[in-house]
Order: structure tokens, then sequence, then C-alpha cells
């Protein structure tokens, strides 16, 4: 095997190993520390959410709102849209990204030698560059105080995006936001 081939498979069983250790979105949140949570009982959503831009929901925006249900009733919170505490507000968008790459590779190219009347290899260096373009998804889910209009919690994961069927797609909606409620702290009037 040459010095290139083998420089190439190391560089392709790096990308390899970088890509398994990216399983699942990246979660981060942030919550309003003069908030106080043990108030919060209830909730409801915004009509229309952010993510229903177009005026009408979407088999996928039903679908966030049901897991955000969920989510939030197995912490003890109440679906009350006449009077609620809190109000949920959900936002997803999709950017296109780019990933450039560089590898440095050995070649050898046969130069003649005067001296040694024959033709020498002489290694030298060159990059090799690959361009990876995918589709990178961010989803918001806001939490705010009804009465003060504030914004109080806010979890957002972001991911690559895949073509998935609409059952894939539903049980991906639904582990996103069981990953973005796993960083929220609070439970229903609890101090």
């Amino acid at each position: 095997m040459s010095v290139s081939r083998l420089w190439q498979a190391f560089a392709l069983l790096s990308v390899v190993l970088l890509a398994g250790c990216a399983t699942g979105p990246r979660i981060t949140t942030d919550s309003d520390p003069s908030a106080d949570f043990a108030r919060y009982r209830s909730f409801a959503f915004y009509e229309p959410l952010a993510v229903e831009t177009e005026g009408y929901s979407t088999p996928s925006s039903n679908r966030m709102k049901a897991a955000v249900r969920r989510e939030l009733e197995a912490r003890g919170y109440v679906y009350d849209e006449s009077a609620p505490d809190l109000q949920v507000n959900i936002n997803a968008y999709v950017d296109e990204r780019t990933d450039v790459y560089n590898t440095p590779q050995m070649e050898t190219a046969l130069y003649y030698s005067y001296r040694a009347r024959s033709y020498v290899a002489v290694p030298y260096w060159t990059n090799r560059t690959d361009v990876y373009r995918y589709a990178e998804g961010t989803l918001n889910v806001d939490l705010v105080d009804a009465r003060e209009k504030a914004l109080v919690w806010e979890g957002v994961a972001v991911g690559r995006m895949s073509r998935l069927k609409p059952a894939e797609r539903a049980a991906r909606i639904d582990s996103t936001i069981a990953d973005i409620f796993a960083e929220y702290p609070h439970r229903a009037g609890a101090r």
C-alpha cells in the first residue's frame, strides 16, 4: 500500500470516527434567573406558533405540540387555554451548512538525477480538500411568562437533518423534544 493511500485511509477513518461521536442533536438551554418557576402551574400554546408561519398547522407542528404537551404534563403542568401561566412557542428552521476539511497527503514524484543517472522518487506534500454540504436543523421551545410577556426558559436543539420517512420523522421529533425537556429542571408549583 502506498503512503498516499495510507494517508487517505487514515483521513477517511478519522472522519467516520468523528461522525460516530455525533449521535444526537446538541442541546442548549437558557433561563431567566429572576423568574419564579414555583408560581407556574398551567400552560397553553401561542396562536399561531412560530413554526406555523403560513397560518395553519401541519402534521409536524401538531406532533411538536403533542410532544411538548406530553413533556410539560409529565412535569405536573396543566393545559389551560383560558388563563395559562406559561405560553409555549415552538420554532424550527433549516440552514444549509458546508464543512471543509484539508487533509495533508504525501505524494511521490519521479525525477531524473544526473548524478545518480537514474530516476529517483522524491516525496512532496500536498493538501486534499474535501467539501461536505448538509442541512442543519434547529428546534426552539420557548416558555414565556403569560402575565409579564417575558421569556423565562428556552431549549434549543441543533443537529444534522436527514431524509426520513414520516414515522421516522415523528420519532425524531418526539426524541428531540424529550432531549430538550431533559434539561428542564422545574416542576409545576415546586420550589
